[in-house]
């Protein structure tokens, strides 16, 4: 009978507890080396991916102002184009020298005066109204909207139609503006570009959210084709629509159903009443 020996020299003992040691001393050293350049590229994806919203809230805001400045800069183009000159019309029928005038002149220069003015209160009052649509001010968004899209199906190109199911407390009426200006944009987008034959707008509400849903059988937007329009230089209707929802601190959604028969836009809302 054979027994295996062990060699028990110590210098062979201590030869293996070395290189075991080394070893393992490699091994430590390579997992903190691979665990250090790991949080390295964990870290420059994420200042890449930060870098990137940060370009992207800016182009919103470049946007935002951008449109804030177009408006006023149109509303300062019509007052000074139209309403100027016809106050200054008016002016000139009501100058220091018609009490000199006789009577029919007078009662005829006052007249041309007051149709000029009238005209001018009418410029006005349309300016104010796209500023802030009255339907929208006094009956709230339902009614707006509601008056938007008859205004469309009456046109006889587009069977429009409007269905609000539980919108029993308004918001806010800056926030039903900004809802309002979205739709208004997302609508006049699809009338000019998707060739639809009809467009439906439905609100629901759902827990601690509103929800707006268009559905159009034209050309639409998919969510990453939207992202990525809204991610270049050009296509301001989009960054206004972005703007706006990120102001209301919701989000958008663009889809297509199953059968590729329609597209939906669907805007996330959260319940703010108005106080």
């Amino acid at each position: 009978m054979y027994f295996l020996q062990v060699n028990n020299n110590p210098d062979t003992v201590s030869t293996v507890l070395f290189f075991g040691t080394l070893g393992m001393f490699v091994m430590a050293i390579g997992i903190v080396v691979f665990v250090i350049f790991h949080q390295r590229k964990v870290i420059r994806y994420q200042l890449q991916m930060k870098k990137l919203e940060d370009d992207k809230q800016q182009m919103l805001l470049q946007a935002s102002i951008r449109f804030q400045e177009e408006e006023r800069q149109r509303i300062a183009a019509d007052l000074h184009d139209d309403a100027g000159p016809l106050l200054a019309t008016a002016r000139l029928y009501l100058n220091e020298n018609l009490i000199h005038q006789e009577p029919a002149i007078q009662l005829q220069s006052i007249y041309n005066a007051k149709q000029i003015i009238d005209d001018a209160i009418q410029l006005i009052r349309n300016i104010s109204h796209s500023l802030m649509p009255p339907t929208l001010k006094n009956f709230g968004l339902e009614s707006a909207m509601t008056d938007l899209f008859q205004k469309m199906n009456a046109s006889g190109n587009l069977n429009a139609s409007v269905r609000f199911h539980d919108y029993r407390v308004r918001m806010k009426l800056e926030q039903e503006l900004l809802v309002f200006r979205v739709i208004q944009e997302l609508v006049t987008n699809i009338m000019k570009h998707s060739n639809s034959g009809f467009i439906h707008l439905t609100q629901n509400t759902n827990g601690q959210n509103l929800y707006f849903r268009i559905h159009h059988d034209g050309k639409g937007l998919i969510q990453s084709e939207f992202d990525r329009l809204n991610n270049v230089s050009t296509g301001l209707g989009l960054k206004n629509i972005q703007s706006r929802i990120k102001v209301l601190k919701g989000r958008i959604f663009f889809e297509i159903d199953a059968s590729h028969t329609y597209y939906k836009v669907t805007i996330e809302v959260p319940k703010e009443p108005a106080m």
